[in-house]
């Protein structure tokens, strides 16, 4: 399983040269509105499995949620359905809050 850090990611989406992944965030309802990464698509881990069509299985995806677990769990997922381009954001919103955004507020 691929994963990126908080610092990688920030670079990545701040290069205008390389296309900007699809930034899918499964936390809770209540979660993602607290705090999420601007640009990401709310879909709570649940809803993953029913709602999958409405992804790109051939689009760089990094999934998110608060410190990298349920994400991890969506990666495996997504990839056992085919999903070749998939990658975890190690820590989740927290690290993304403590490395990259220190104005996000952090639970």
């Amino acid at each position: 399983m691929k994963q990126i850090t908080p610092s990688e990611l920030a670079a990545w989406l701040q290069d205008p040269a390389r296309p900007a992944p699809v930034l899918l965030d499964v936390r809770e309802p209540n979660e993602f509105q607290y705090c999420a990464i601007p640009g990401s698509v709310h879909m709570p881990m649940a809803t993953v499995p029913s709602r999958s069509e409405e992804l790109d299985p051939d689009t760089e995806i990094v999934a998110i949620c608060h410190h990298g677990g349920r994400s991890m769990q969506v990666v495996m997922f997504l990839e056992s359905r085919g999903f070749s381009h998939m990658i975890n954001l190690a820590g989740g919103v927290d690290q993304w809050a403590l490395q990259v955004d220190p104005a996000m507020p952090r639970y």
